[in-house]
């Protein structure tokens, strides 16, 4: 499909307003930038900032039109207008992600939310039964489903070349925290904070990153898992290291590796999948390249944009063989397929692509699912916990 599938089928572009990642924010700027990339999207309302008058500066200094106060302010003005957003990006901290996606919802707008979705579960299910009611499209920026190579990864799983999948282990080791730093301590962080930022920072802040791209890869979800989490770092309240085992309803095992606070760590995440045929390996951090082996064939090393790859993994490269691509591209590409997705949408088409392959309101229930079970399985001193309950989404 291409770039300017939106423009062509709509005549405009998609209309963005975004809540959070003002100047300061990486994030935000990630998010901005990711929107802009593909020319399918005119950032055209914002909030900033949780204070009113900073949040419009902010806007203009930003050459975004119209800046708003609050996030009410922006949805409810936005709505009423012919011009309004079409879509809402939240990027705000996590404990506000549920009321600010559930008022979009409510009003008509297709949501982009940064993870986790939401604190609670019941919050997540909430918003899941109100996606399901609406139609409304909704993505979870879990931005490295984004990269080429995962998406070839996930492509091989699904057309048998691992065989059954047995091993799966996922590592993310950052050593950004270290050492304790001024924000965290003077309680400005609030990433460091349980009421902002939940219970278990390491979990929800990139355990739950670890647990999707495994989840994405494999298209499996652990039935039961058992977590350790503590705090390394002296001084520190909030948790900086977990390792977690997973159990799958095949008799396959998994494995996290997760933290924070490994001193000279840079960013470190990796991901490793045996199957009964062969197994493949991707690393962040060279993030063009892919790693297959096979029980009875040479490895093979497979390359954005080069020879033997799947549609999927062609779809989501932007740029030419040859050119290095990464985490900024890697969200753009979510971007590019939710406006394709929304685009349908707003046409009452029937979707281009079955399944879609951006993050969605699913994956960020089972995240915050995720990030609750091991939480509990921590209380119990690692004890297996279930990971899927039996719920059934059309009670609520």
């Amino acid at each position: 499909m291409s770039a300017n599938y939106v423009v062509g089928t709509i005549g405009r572009r998609l209309r963005l307003g975004v809540v959070g990642g003002g100047p300061g924010s990486f994030i935000g700027s990630i998010h901005r930038g990711a929107a802009l990339m593909n020319e399918q999207y005119e950032v055209i309302a914002a909030v900033l900032s949780s204070d009113a008058a900073r949040s419009t500066a902010y806007a203009a200094a930003l050459g975004i039109p119209r800046g708003y106060d609050s996030a009410r302010e922006m949805i409810e003005a936005e709505t009423a207008r012919e011009d309004g957003i079409d879509v809402i990006a939240i990027m705000t901290p996590n404990n506000s992600h549920y009321e600010i996606a559930r008022l979009a919802l409510e009003s008509g707008l297709h949501v982009i939310c940064e993870k986790p979705l939401t604190n609670h579960y019941h919050e997540a299910i909430s918003l899941a039964a109100l996606v399901n009611q609406t139609g409304l499209q909704f993505c979870v920026a879990y931005g490295y489903a984004g990269y080429p190579m995962v998406r070839q990864a996930k492509a091989m799983v699904e057309a048998g070349d691992l065989g059954e999948i047995r091993m799966i282990q996922c590592n993310y080791v950052q050593g950004h925290l270290a050492e304790m730093a001024e924000d965290e301590k003077n309680g400005t962080n609030w990433h460091m904070l349980p009421e902002v930022a939940g219970e278990n920072l390491i979990v929800a802040d990139i355990g739950t990153h670890c647990y999707h791209l495994c989840s994405y890869v494999t298209g499996m979800q652990p039935e039961q898992l058992s977590a350790d989490s503590c705090t390394m770092v002296p001084g520190r309240t909030a948790t900086d290291y977990t390792s977690i085992q997973l159990r799958y309803a095949n008799g396959a095992r998994g494995s996290l590796w997760v933290t924070q606070a490994a001193a000279g760590a840079e960013h470190g995440l990796y991901l490793r999948v045996f199957g009964s045929k062969g197994g493949i390996e991707w690393h962040q951090e060279y993030p063009n390249e892919l790693l297959f082996r096979s029980l009875d064939q040479p490895a093979q090393v497979f390359t954005k944009g080069g020879p033997g790859l799947y549609e999927s993994a062609k779809h989501a490269s932007a740029v030419p063989i040859g050119h290095p691509e990464g985490y900024r591209e890697a969200f753009a590409t979510l971007y590019r397929d939710f406006a394709e997705a929304v685009t349908d949408a707003l046409t009452a088409q029937a979707s281009p692509k079955d399944p879609l392959l951006f993050p969605q309101i699913e994956d960020g229930v089972q995240g915050v699912r995720f990030i609750e079970a091991a939480e509990e399985s921590n209380r119990g001193n690692g004890f297996w916990v279930q990971v899927i309950p039996k719920y059934d989404y059309s009670m609520i």
